[in-house]
């Protein structure tokens, strides 16, 4: 088949691994500097550190100091760094791409700039691409997926999405198994924006939980308020997936990951704590070591928003639950859900 390379030891980028090498592809995992002990491990056991089953038969590992030696036999590159490694892959890695090999990125948010732009990374290294004078390809993945049922087999639908249909079809046929779905769509920023987006509403959601615990003393789950801020998420990311130039069914692809990410994972555990009183640095400390990207989308797309509101380009009170979110986690006021600026 083909010969691909996953680079990062991020648990969204490892776990493609699994559908990658049960297709009969040859692959390839490659840490970044700061991933020499996962690798070191998973060479060692054959099996990530936080996953409950090995990685299959023939996939083989790498430090990142070596990897100019698998780099030129790659047909396909997936990128699998946190939000806060996209600067190291601009600059460590794509300089080192073969031409016309092609990136496939995990790697989930939005950047802002002072005019009020949001540009989502794929775009972001293009523009990293083009300096170079380099012609490969970005493409991307969104959808709801979370690592440990993708390791289990969880029959899973996510999104592959890049400029170039037929390249994305190839690449479907390397990736797609009997319970890996792929859906593939020339909407780069509507996949983009949207699955990013759902980390900042995500933790809108868990506010919920978190204030019903403390009426209740008591763990106790409440539907009525979940969905209801889930349904005010819904009504704000297609809003904000339409302003920056996606489609309709791209938002659908967001929706779903917001669903899945509502019921698990760091962004729910924040916003539990933040809605049991806890501010947003003592929540943070709660969750040492912990990376919580919903935290940095929340500022960025709020930040943007402010700085068209002032042009007279968006209205604020047409997005009541982001401000709210990004009060709590940029200036540290409590927790205080606008119920009735969701009926306006």
């Amino acid at each position: 088949m083909s010969v691909i390379t996953i680079i990062g030891s991020g648990m969204m980028g490892l776990v493609l691994a699994f559908p990658a090498r049960e297709n009969g592809n040859t692959v390839y995992l490659v840490g970044t500097p700061l991933d020499q002990e996962i690798i070191d491990t998973a060479s060692r056991t054959g099996q990530h550190p936080k996953f409950d089953r090995p990685f299959p038969d023939g996939v083989e590992y790498f430090q990142f100091s070596e990897i100019s030696k698998i780099l030129p036999e790659s047909d396909l590159i997936i990128c699998g760094v946190s939000s806060f490694g996209v600067q190291w892959f601009a600059d460590e890695v794509l300089p080192l791409l073969p031409a016309g090999v092609p990136v496939l990125s995990v790697t989930k948010g939005l950047l802002n700039d002072d005019n009020g732009n949001l540009v989502c990374y794929p775009q972001f290294w293009q523009q990293k691409l083009d300096a170079l004078g380099k012609n490969n390809e970005l493409c991307a993945i969104g959808g709801p997926c979370t690592s440990y049922e993708l390791v289990n087999h969880d029959q899973t639908l996510v999104a592959f999405c890049g400029r170039d249909l037929p390249l994305l079809e190839k690449i479907k046929s390397w990736m797609a198994t009997d319970y890996y779905h792929i859906i593939t769509t020339g909407d780069v920023i509507g996949i983009e924006a949207a699955v990013a987006l759902k980390n900042g509403y995500a933790l809108a959601v868990a506010l919920t939980v978190g204030e019903n615990f403390k009426r209740c003393g008591r763990e106790e789950l409440h539907f009525n308020s979940q969905a209801a801020v889930f349904l005010q998420s819904s009504r704000e990311m297609r809003k904000l997936v339409s302003l920056l130039g996606g489609c309709e069914d791209s938002f659908f692809v967001g929706i779903g990951d917001l669903y899945v990410t509502v019921y698990g994972g760091r962004t729910r555990k924040v916003g539990i704590l933040l809605g049991q009183g806890l501010n947003i640095d003592e929540a943070l400390e709660k969750l040492q070591g912990v990376t919580l990207e919903s935290l940095v989308v929340a500022r960025r797309v709020a930040q943007a928003l402010k700085i068209r509101a002032a042009r007279g380009e968006v209205d604020l009170n047409d997005y009541p639950l982001l401000m709210h979110v990004d009060a709590i986690v940029s200036d540290r006021q409590p927790v205080n859900i606008p119920w009735e600026k969701f009926t306006c």
